[in-house]
């Protein structure tokens, strides 16, 4: 009974809140802690669906495939795709590759840490259009920024806490849009955008079924977006974009279903609490679910 009680929880939350809910990668990144792979391979194919401000709605698929190369080190790498549909059309596209490396230390005292660092690298300039329409971001499969994480999680007992920082080293965005330009009110101006980095606290309780099958990950992200985005106007001048650093609070529940030892379902649902006054980025979202299958070999 307690586990339809945070399902409900959670479906309460979708249906309440009207942005936040996705991110620049930061939030997505949590698997690389995970230290239940059994196997030294795993394969793990996503899709995912969100709805987006004025009525965008996303189709995002991924793959995801990690390598371990022992008890302490993992190596996970991840490709994204990414189709919008909205008033300005529908526009598909690569994302952005990650390539992530996960070093787990000895557990001592039902306690266990382990860091990560890795790389985001961009498929796009984040400028793709329709009809050499310019597009907001909100329509854009990647922000084409060069991204670095980094990274640390403590396990204990049932608990996981991790806090990892994402920072744009290179930026290649080549966007052009322009809010004075458009026919559209609903997205500000992105010319040229330069995003800041992001700070993530992530709370994670597990909870098991009595048969083991099913698995409860009910967890709570703290981003904190750590500075004022920017954009270049029309007289080449940059200008900050007010109200677009803060903090977003998304409530989070993965569910997943052992299929056998080596495979295994996974559905996720999230939504936001609280949000910036101003996402530039195209990452607001009312709510996303995700359905992921994967297997050990």
């Amino acid at each position: 009974m307690r586990y339809i009680f945070i399902l409900l929880f959670f479906i309460t939350y979708q249906s309440s809140f009207t942005q936040g809910c996705s991110d620049a990668g930061i939030c997505s990144i949590g698997s690389s802690f995970d230290s239940s792979l059994q196997q030294k391979n795993s394969l793990e194919i996503t899709n995912t669906y969100g709805l987006g401000k004025d009525n965008i709605s996303y189709i995002s698929p991924y793959i995801t495939y990690t390598r371990k190369f022992s008890e302490k080190i993992a190596v996970t790498t991840k490709v994204t795709f990414s189709s919008a549909t909205g008033n300005f059309g529908i526009r598909a596209a690569f994302g952005d590759a990650y390539l992530i490396g996960n070093y787990t230390f000895k557990e001592k005292n039902n306690k266990q840490w382990s860091v990560l660092i890795g790389g985001k690298f961009p498929f796009t300039s984040s400028n793709l259009k329709i009809n050499n329409t310019s597009l907001p971001l909100d329509y854009q499969s990647s922000l084409g920024t060069f991204d670095l994480f980094l990274g640390t999680n403590l396990k204990y007992k049932k608990f996981d806490f991790n806090a990892t920082i994402q920072i744009p080293v290179i930026n290649i965005n080549k966007n052009s849009y322009f809010d004075d330009f458009s026919a559209s009110n609903e997205f500000p101006t992105t010319n040229l955008f330069k995003r800041k980095p992001d700070a993530l606290l992530r709370a994670t309780y597990t909870l098991k079924s009595s048969t083991d099958k099913f698995t409860f990950k009910p967890n709570m992200l703290f981003i904190y977006h750590l500075g004022e985005d920017s954009f270049e106007n029309q007289f080449s001048q940059r200008e900050n974009i007010k109200n677009s650093d803060g903090l977003t609070v998304n409530a989070n529940l993965i569910t997943n279903y052992t299929l056998n030892q080596k495979s295994s379902l996974e559905f996720s649902l999230a939504s936001p609490i609280i949000v910036r006054d101003i996402r530039p980025d195209g990452l607001t979202r009312s709510f996303v679910i995700g359905l992921s299958y994967r297997t050990q070999f």
